[in-house]
């Protein structure tokens, strides 16, 4: 078990680097947002932070985002036998 609770402890910690990470390109976004003008598509710019967001929740095609994380984290507390 000690082994199936280390692999599990490895995918929680990839899965929340993963989204950290991902959480740098959401700032650059809302910076966009934040430092937009009057004559600035703003619409524009907020669907593209809504999409940057969604995409690092989600995770995209590829990726697990925050639900890959949530998944991990899930299984982690089962194996240790912790509540959530």
């Amino acid at each position: 078990m000690d082994t199936e609770l280390d692999d599990a402890r490895k995918e929680l910690d990839m899965e929340f680097t993963q989204v950290r990470d991902n959480i740098d390109k959401i700032r650059e976004k809302l910076d966009h947002v934040s430092a937009a003008g009057p004559e600035d598509d703003i619409a524009a710019l907020l669907e593209e932070l809504e999409d940057t967001v969604h995409k690092v929740r989600t995770g995209g095609l590829l990726g697990g985002g925050a639900k890959g994380h949530k998944k991990a984290r899930e299984k982690f507390f089962e194996i240790k036998g912790t509540p959530l």
